[in-house]
């Protein structure tokens, strides 16, 4: 039931609502930044795509991966496919929009790279092809999504789903995520990189990492005389 009251308190109790679930991604979380900053250390690549809001996202995470989120470090390789403009209407012209990533998959993606695609549905039909090509030449495919169950989560080898109903709060938190895998990246990276100049040394991602955040509590009534703890 959607909450009453004004359009901020609707909001910020939604948001809230949806904080209690995603608290429970932080292994989750440390695994991808983990698992991404020893192969992008180790010479891979991060592609990434999504459509409208997502979009925007998406170019969000490239941006801080190829300069920084903190300290000055090495630029990492991470590719925006939507930031492609005239690959991209040239692929919708000729082929088709379904194609537009599933085509540039085809040609950048090569075995050891990452593929994450961000939806707020999970229905997006460029995703999902996208998602399956990578799946065809190699490319590791992971889905920031909204609530599961949907078809991109199915097509993807691994899937950070956000429970909730409301759209903004899923891109929202989108953000969030991009942030903390590059966090979780960082702290992994100095790792990751002695890994790849000493292939002798084994770094194994782990399994339950130092969080990055410390427990916050939020408490907003929204309008609706009951507490929502995050």
């Amino acid at each position: 039931m959607m909450p009453t009251g004004s359009l901020l308190d609707t909001h910020l109790t939604n948001l809230a609502a949806a904080l209690v679930p995603y608290r429970r991604c932080e292994r989750q979380l440390a695994r991808w930044g983990a698992d991404l900053a020893h192969r992008l250390a180790g010479g891979g690549r991060l592609l990434v795509a999504g459509n409208g809001g997502s979009a925007a996202e998406a170019q969000h995470l490239t941006a801080e991966l190829v300069g920084k989120l903190h300290d000055d470090r090495q630029p990492l390789s991470a590719i925006a496919l939507h930031a492609e403009t005239s690959a991209l209407t040239a692929i919708a012209n000729d082929y088709g929009y379904t194609d537009v990533y599933a085509r540039q998959v085809r040609a950048h993606g090569r075995p050891g790279d990452i593929l994450l695609l961000l939806s707020t549905s999970g229905t997006s039909p460029n995703l999902i092809a996208a998602a399956r090509t990578g799946r065809d030449v190699g490319v590791t495919t992971w889905a920031l999504t909204g609530a599961t169950p949907n078809p991109l989560a199915d097509a993807c080898d691994d899937v950070l789903a956000v429970a909730s109903p409301d759209t903004q709060v899923v891109q929202e938190l989108h953000l969030v995520t991009s942030h903390l895998l590059c966090e979780y990246l960082e702290q992994e990276l100095p790792a990751a990189l002695a890994a790849a100049a000493d292939p002798a040394v084994v770094h194994p991602v782990p399994a339950e990492p130092a969080p990055v955040r410390t427990g916050v509590e939020v408490v907003l009534d929204g309008g609706t005389g009951q507490q929502v703890d995050a």
